[in-house]
């Protein structure tokens, strides 16, 4: 069993997973200024009783990395998962500064690459388990890729350099974030990527039509439900065709995940989801029980 939520916070992404094993896993940083201290009492309080906390940058748009300065002076991030890069920023905000400095840590810092290993990450030892998390990309010798990089490099958007991130719960659900990456990028990349079968798609670039999915990669996903970020709807891709639930409706999402299914509750009470088996669940985690995934 573990919990995934997803935080609405208007032009951004941050997720946290409390796995079931002595791991626990945020991915990128937004914190508006009238949510900022509830979300970092609520990460704080669900990763206490974990033995290892990681946060994965999946790049250094601003909108990932937001208050990421708060954030490490709150739990103090040990262990910081990016790709390795020399973006740069002609007006470098206090986070960029501190995400640089994360990044060059060579004692704080793991860089992501397409099948890269790493104990409780993806390796489980005597001390405990792993937590199911893995990179299928970057190829950090592959030709666009390192064109991406140069870009971040001369200071230009950042969005290509994003990792590719898997979260699979043994007997359970598949989940996939992809960062900002761009549709004219990923069609550069199809065929290099082994897209696996995917149950939930966090749709890259907040659901924008400037990330859509390319057809080969959600044909070989199939995903059950797709996530649509916070974008403005005249931006949005709705993926016509596949079942989606978008942010801009629900608030945040929690997707409380057990062996073949999950449970969805969300932030705004009057929100409908059709697309899920309604299995009567009580509302719970502060949230709205809103229907089930069976995966």
């Amino acid at each position: 069993m573990s919990i995934v939520k997803a935080f609405a916070i208007g032009n951004g992404d941050m997720y946290y997973i409390r796995h079931g094993s002595d791991n626990f896993t945020i991915i990128d940083c937004n914190l508006p200024a009238e949510r900022s201290g509830s979300i970092l009492a609520e990460i704080a309080a669900q990763s206490k009783d974990k033995g290892i906390t990681r946060f994965i940058s999946t790049h250094p748009d601003q909108v990932h990395i937001s208050d990421l300065t708060e954030l490490d002076e709150t739990i103090g991030i040990l262990n910081f998962y990016c790709v390795a890069n020399h973006a740069t920023k002609k007006s470098p905000t206090t986070d960029f500064k501190h995400y640089c400095k994360l990044r060059d840590d060579p004692k704080k810092a793991f860089h992501l690459y397409k099948g890269c290993s790493r104990r409780w990450m993806n390796k489980s030892d005597d001390t405990r388990g792993q937590a199911g998390v893995d990179i299928l990309w970057p190829v950090v010798t592959d030709d666009d890729y390192e064109s991406a990089l140069d870009d971040a490099a001369r200071g230009l958007p950042p969005n290509n350099i994003s990792c590719v991130v898997q979260y699979s719960l043994k007997d359970g659900v598949t989940m996939l974030w992809m960062g900002d990456l761009e549709t004219d990028f990923m069609e550069k990349i199809e065929a290099k990527v082994a897209i696996p079968k995917v149950d939930i798609l966090f749709a890259p670039h907040h659901g924008r039509d400037s990330g859509k999915v390319p057809s080969a990669w959600l044909e070989a996903m199939g995903p059950g439900l797709i996530v649509i970020g916070e974008a403005p709807s005249e931006y949005l891709n709705y993926y016509r065709g596949y079942e989606i639930i978008t942010q801009n409706s629900t608030g945040d999402i929690l997707f409380d995940c057990v062996s073949g299914k999950v449970h969805v509750y969300v932030d705004e009470h009057t929100y409908v989801a059709e697309c899920l088996d309604d299995e009567g669940l009580d509302h719970k985690h502060g949230l709205y029980y809103v229907g089930t995934l069976q995966v």
